[in-house]
């Protein structure tokens, strides 16, 4: 059995492979949420890739930011959702792995489209307060951009979970400072995130995301946080184009790939540990 650390190795292979070979996706968020995504999906969340849409007696993820569905879907497919080798079809003509996750395409375990940033958080309140309607005890968890809570549609979901006490919710901001223009202090200064989800009415938590046993401590003190009163939010620092040190910190590698050069340079930081696709 991989520990998490070579299962987070392997999945960022997957990744800088995945945009490289279609010269086309977003590597720099991709790994830099690689390390929660891996601890999500293969030691936190309890799920089934039989994958059941209504996700009743299971907990539930929503990725909002969607464009760094490459490490999504190498979570999903290493954890049984779909054949691992799917993933060669990545932003292919006619593949269900398109850029941004869909549902029409009927992918197991992706249960919204996202791409359009914003709306991630009002879809997983919404399955939050079904959970609740439905007295399954299960919990939900998303994952948003930094940039994205520039959007106005968040920050009026996170009016709406405070006043309904949505606390079977764990929403994670992925704070790496940079988005497709820049860094976010220059684009729009997002101030004090923890301050204002607090002063909003949630339970906000700080986590390393790029330390493994931060990642997972931070997460159980969120689930004994969930079920008093509160939504809960993880303020998630981590480091934009992680494990790959030419990429890191450099909004330049939000949504450009790799070429032949580069790739071989990253992989080189990246040895196999599982098996590549």
């Amino acid at each position: 059995m991989p520990s998490l650390q070579e299962t987070a190795t392997q999945i960022r292979r997957d990744i800088v492979r995945m945009v490289h070979a279609v010269q086309s996706g977003h590597p720099g968020g991709s790994l830099g949420c690689t390390d929660f995504l891996t601890a999500l999906y293969f030691k936190v969340i309890k799920h089934d890739p039989a994958f059941q849409m209504d996700g009743i007696g299971e907990d539930l993820f929503f990725l909002s930011n969607g464009h760094i569905s490459p490490v999504f879907y190498s979570c999903l497919a290493r954890s049984g959702y779909f054949p691992v080798q799917e993933l060669s079809t990545f932003r292919k003509l006619n593949s269900r792995l398109q850029g941004h996750p869909t549902t029409h395409e009927h992918l197991q375990g992706v249960r919204m489209a996202s791409g359009s940033l914003g709306q991630g958080l009002s879809v997983a309140l919404g399955a939050a307060l079904a959970k609740k309607l439905n007295n399954d005890s299960h919990l939900v968890y998303s994952l948003h951009g930094d940039g994205e809570l520039q959007e106005g549609q968040i920050w009026e979901a996170v009016l709406f979970g405070a006043h309904h006490k949505v606390d079977n919710l764990i929403a994670t901001i992925d704070w790496n400072g940079q988005q497709i223009d820049g860094p976010t202090d220059k684009v729009i200064s997002l101030g004090n995130l923890r301050e204002k989800f607090e002063a909003f009415g949630w339970s906000t938590l700080e986590m390393n995301g790029n330390d493994m046993d931060d990642v997972l401590r931070v997460l159980e003190l969120a689930k004994q946080a969930t079920g008093k009163g509160k939504p809960i939010a993880i303020i998630m620092k981590t480091l934009m184009g992680k494990g790959v040190d030419f990429m890191e910190n450099d909004h330049g590698w939000h949504g450009i790939a790799p070429n032949d050069e580069q790739l071989s340079k990253a992989l080189a930081q990246l040895p196999e540990t599982i098996g590549d696709y």
